[in-house]
């Protein structure tokens, strides 16, 4: 079971440690939380997991109490070394614990043996969930991802075409993951409780999952920064001379769009189609 709220601060005292803000240190103390967690991954015996900001180990203790074998990274040395002496000697074989920053090592060192079938659970930093998200984007893709997030960030990436919300992470996100239904999150089951409601975004990964070139990534980027700009204009102003509009305007016709369209009114299968004819951009 996770620690109440008051163990939890008992326990930070104890450890001399001040929950760091900008480290999004806001700590799980509801275990039905952990449960659905678990449970909207599909943890099973065997599986790898991957985990970020293992903090104080609440959910990586029911990831390893489940069975799974788990490969966490935790930036916080007062929280490393809670772990490596208090968790770390009770599941020697199955907890691989990383000292560093999640984003220069988004899968915690899982070794290239088990990159083919892994899963993510983790109750991301605020700061670091979409350049992290990135990172993992750029593969081996996990099956599955069970992410806690800001509510906002959340649904900035499972935005639909159209919204205020979608953008350039909504793309490279659903080009290789369908939204399963997740769960809502209320700000009492953290400590300290934050100032915003989180959410449990529930990721499965697609049969045929895309990933896009780096290059493509950058195009992509780059419109959207302009979001409000016409597509047909940003990409003439970013694609090579030589480069056929006809390519780009025939592919937006076969979606009922023009090249009148705003980046945030193009679906995600269209920048798929779009990908394979951009050429690497110097």
């Amino acid at each position: 079971m996770p620690l109440s709220p008051t163990a939890t601060r008992d326990l930070l005292a104890q450890l001399g440690h001040q929950p760091k803000r900008f480290l999004g240190q806001n700590f799980l103390v509801d275990g039905n939380i952990v449960r659905k967690s678990l449970e909207l991954a599909g943890v099973q015996a065997g599986d790898a997991v991957v985990e970020v900001g293992p903090g104080l180990g609440t959910l990586t203790t029911a990831l390893l109490e489940a069975g799974a074998e788990v490969w966490a990274v935790e930036k916080d040395r007062t929280l490393h070394a809670h772990l490596t002496e208090n968790l770390l000697p009770k599941f020697p074989d199955r907890f691989h614990l990383l000292e560093g920053d999640a984003v220069e090592h988004p899968l915690a060192a899982l070794p290239a043996d088990r990159a083919a079938a892994f899963k993510v659970v983790a109750n991301l930093p605020y700061a670091i969930a979409t350049p992290w998200l990135d990172e993992v984007l750029a593969g081996p893709l996990p099956s599955r991802l069970v992410l806690m997030l800001q509510q906002e960030a959340a649904q900035r990436y499972a935005a639909a075409p159209g919204s205020k919300s979608f953008g350039a992470i909504s793309v490279f996100l659903q080009a290789a993951y369908d939204i399963a239904p997740g769960h809502k999150v209320a700000a009492a089951c953290f400590f300290p409780r934050p100032d915003v409601e989180s959410h449990l975004l529930n990721l499965v990964r697609k049969p045929a999952p895309y990933v896009f070139p780096e290059s493509v990534k950058a195009l992509v980027r780059s419109c959207f920064q302009q979001r409000r700009k016409q597509l047909g204009a940003l990409l003439r102003g970013r694609l090579p001379d030589d480069f056929p509009a006809e390519t780009w305007r025939s592919l937006l016709q076969a979606e009922g769009l023009t090249e009148q369209a705003r980046p945030e009114a193009v679906p995600v299968s269209w920048w798929v189609r779009f990908a394979p004819h951009v050429p690497p951009l110097a």
